[in-house]
């Protein structure tokens, strides 16, 4: 099978094409940088731009399938710039897949398209999109997932969207890298009341359920086509616990500050209106986003992707924590 990564020199993307290389798919990548370790495992990289349709046309042409995960992360930034990549740059791919003729489409998408700022306790893929979001990443993935699903149609173009929460791994270069700079610069501070449960799951889990979605959707009438799946470990853990295990491996100092959400919250508006007026572009010490995913709960019901796909998480919490522990061992400092 010949397949299309988008974001290949991504975190995940990076995980997935690896994946893909190893069961002896032929991998071609789209990526706005030069990548040239991924070029010398294989991968046929095109340099370009979801932004730019003709890139994205030039780029699907010949496949067999496409995995999406370009896209733009964040909690502050101008609208624009979040709409353009996230919901434009898939409808881009949307549409070469239909001019290619390409039959399957998995987007990696977020469970953030769900997040209205309350507890989302076990929640499966029946919960709503809000009618606001809290920041642009949710709204314009929510729009790209909408797009995306809609876009399937049985015999012609299969879809899928992975919602993946907090991905994570010994080489993340996203998410422990601020994590800890926050903790050693004295700036992260326990919200709320310290008990709230969260969802994470491993890169190489996340990779492997949207090659599970890929193979899915190769069926004659695939009964996930057209659906979203929340994707994790399938093992919530408290939340500041487990931000302490990570700090610790780092041999940082945990946070001993705390602050309810409510303050945090007021904290994070007023933030976000004196960045508006400001026109500053950089992201506020806090938000309200960022209050309320570090206060409540955001743990999910993964059945779905279980019986429908045949996810299963291929490495545990305990086996990525030693693997972090392993890689970090001689880490000078952060």
């Amino acid at each position: 099978m010949h397949v299309l990564v988008t974001g290949c020199g991504g975190f995940l993307g990076r995980a997935i094409v690896k994946q893909l290389l190893e069961r002896g798919e032929t991998v071609r990548g789209l990526a706005r940088g030069a990548y040239p370790d991924l070029e010398k495992l294989g991968v046929d990289l095109r340099r370009g731009d979801v932004t730019d349709a003709a890139q994205v046309n030039a780029a699907t042409a010949g496949v067999d399938a496409v995995i999406h995960c370009a896209a733009i992360a964040g909690l502050w930034g101008p609208w624009d710039r979040f709409h353009r990549i996230n919901t434009l740059g898939t409808i881009h791919v949307i549409n070469a897949c239909k001019a290619n003729h390409v039959n399957v489409l998995v987007h990696c998408s977020s469970p953030s398209v769900t997040f209205d700022g309350g507890d989302q306790s076990g929640i499966d893929e029946s919960a709503p999109y809000p009618t606001k979001h809290l920041c642009h990443y949710s709204h314009t993935k929510a729009l790209a997932e909408q797009a995306v699903l809609g876009a399937h149609v049985p015999g012609q173009l299969h879809t899928a969207g992975l919602r993946p929460h907090l991905i994570w791994g010994a080489d993340d270069p996203h998410l422990f890298p601020r994590l800890i700079q926050r903790a050693k610069q004295g700036r992260l501070t326990v919200v709320g009341d310290g008990k709230n449960r969260i969802d994470t799951v491993h890169v190489r889990n996340a990779a492997a359920a949207h090659i599970n979605a890929l193979d899915h959707l190769r069926q004659a009438n695939p009964a996930g086509g057209g659906r979203a799946f929340f994707i994790t470990q399938d093992e919530p853990v408290n939340c500041w616990q487990w931000i302490t295990q990570i700090l610790e491996i780092a041999k940082v100092q945990p946070p001993r500050r705390k602050i309810g959400l409510r303050a945090a919250w007021r904290i994070g508006m007023a933030f976000e209106a004196a960045y508006r007026i400001a026109r500053i572009d950089r992201e506020p010490p806090m938000t309200r986003f960022l209050a309320a995913q570090l206060a409540r709960d955001h743990y999910f019901d993964i059945t779905a992707a279980k019986s429908v796909l045949g996810y299963r998480p291929i490495v545990s919490i305990e086996t990525g924590l030693d693997e972090l522990r392993a890689a970090w061992d001689d880490r000078a400092n952060w």
